[in-house]
């Protein structure tokens, strides 16, 4: 009798199980169609983050607009600038009167404050939040409009072949797009060229002020391997979440754009999860898409990042003045990122309503750059090589020891019917020495970046 009793209890567990598992193929298809089905907005990636491999997509390469998920390029530049040393945890991150207009969500930091770059990093992260990011733009950039230029150049330099950005925070704006693949790609590339930060999106919660503000990534703690990465959500973009996952060695990052709503968005993302982990490898495959994508070891887009170099032209009554006068500092990029000139924020306002994916073959480069030395700076761009060098001269009267051997030049371009000079100096042997020199003159409130000769 009691023979007869466990078989039944074993056949019932059976058939629990059996019926667990098919409710969950429903649920899935029905959150997929729910998502899918009908869905103009909808598209979604799976990848093997150790091969590269692509285990399910769905419109992948299709426009979409990102929303927060912006916040994650804005993230991996502040991690950049704190590998590079150029800012540290405790920086204060000025608050300005646009940073602090920024619609919520955000921390709600008044103008004329300051929040350090972890309260940014953390409020980024939870909060996803707005002021928060446009005044990390503004530290980082100069201006955030000039800051969304650098952001689509480092884009181009990952290899996100589709994406543009026009402001840090992804607040909505048409002509910001990217793609389910190039999120996936961002995605993998913060894991893999920060692990030192990469912990910050596995944040439940932190307290700003008297305030506890919660992530809201809902499937940490809930989906077994989950560890971050970031949600999104405007009228525009319908619901987004990039999900990184780790679990016994398997790594995936899959990407669903465009949900109907967050439930079924996170729905859709746990079981995407759950039916392509087990197919994941457990070796990192060499020359899988973390060696090949990731911004350490990507092969910089060089042309088309420099077409991002320079501004647009601007009225002949506006250029006597705005390319004369140097602007905020903003933080060197690390050397294999082209520079962005330096130029004031109302030469940056003409320069926004430019599009940043211009191609490469906009700009031609008229003459090669002069001097000595591995690396040099530049400072900013004028519409003469007079101008060029009357900004030249004065930066080195007030750069000091650090630019005492530096040879200042000039370098001609083209851009469309424009013709520009770059204002820049050589004569640099190590990067450490160009960096120390943007330091100087960032003191003196110049924009500053160094590259490679």
């Amino acid at each position: 009798m009691r023979h007869l009793v466990n078989r039944v209890s074993s056949l019932a567990r059976a058939m629990s199980k059996a019926v667990l598992a098919a409710t969950l193929a429903a649920s899935f298809l029905m959150t997929h169609q729910a998502n899918a089905g009908g869905n103009a907005k909808h598209a979604a990636i799976v990848i093997d983050a150790n091969t590269g491999k692509v285990l399910y997509s769905d419109n992948p390469d299709a426009p979409r607009h990102p929303a927060s998920l912006t916040k994650m390029m804005t993230l991996y530049m502040l991690f950049e600038a704190l590998e590079a040393g150029r800012i540290s945890k405790s920086s204060a991150v000025p608050i300005s009167k646009h940073a602090a207009s920024m619609a919520p969500t955000k921390l709600g930091a008044k103008a004329g404050t300051s929040i350090t770059v972890e309260t940014a990093i953390l409020g980024l992260v939870t909060k996803s939040a707005n002021d928060a990011a446009a005044a990390s733009g503004e530290l980082l950039g100069g201006s955030e409009g000039q800051f969304a230029q650098m952001m689509t150049a480092k884009a181009r330099s990952l290899g996100m072949k589709n994406t543009r950005f026009y402001n840090a925070s992804g607040l909505p704006d048409p002509r910001q797009i990217t793609t389910a693949r190039d999120m996936a790609v961002l995605g993998i590339a913060l894991r893999t060229d920060f692990p030192q930060y990469y912990g910050y999106f596995s944040v439940r919660s932190f307290t700003y002020g008297r305030s506890r503000l919660a992530n809201h990534n809902k499937l940490l703690g809930r989906v077994a391997g989950v560890d971050g990465i970031k949600t999104g959500y405007t009228r525009m973009s319908g619901f987004n979440l990039v999900s990184s996952v780790s679990l016994n060695n398997k790594k995936l990052v899959t990407v669903v754009l465009g949900g109907q709503s967050g439930r079924s968005r996170d729905a859709e993302v746990a079981m995407l999860i759950k039916k392509h982990l087990p197919n994941a490898s457990t070796r990192n495959a060499s020359g899988g898409l973390f060696a090949k994508l990731t911004g350490k070891k990507a092969q910089r887009v060089e042309e088309e990042v420099m077409a991002l170099a320079d501004p647009a032209p601007v009225p002949a009554a506006k250029k006597a003045v705005a390319l004369l006068e140097p602007v905020v500092a903003s933080i060197a990029p690390t050397p294999a990122s082209r520079p962005i000139v330096s130029v004031t924020e109302e030469v940056e306002a003409n320069a926004t309503d430019v599009d940043p994916m211009t191609t490469a073959s906009a700009e031609a480069e008229v003459e090669a750059p002069s001097g000595n030395g591995a690396w040099v700076i530049q400072i900013a761009a004028a519409d003469s090589k007079d101008g060029a060098m009357k900004i030249l001269n004065k930066a080195q009267s007030l750069g000091g020891k650090a630019l005492a051997g530096a040879n200042p030049f000039t370098q001609e371009v083209q851009k469309g019917s424009a013709t520009l000079f770059r204002a820049r100096f050589s004569g640099f042997d190590t990067k450490k020495q160009a960096w120390n020199a943007c330091e100087a003159l960032k003191k003196k409130q110049y924009g500053c970046f160094a590259l490679n000769n």
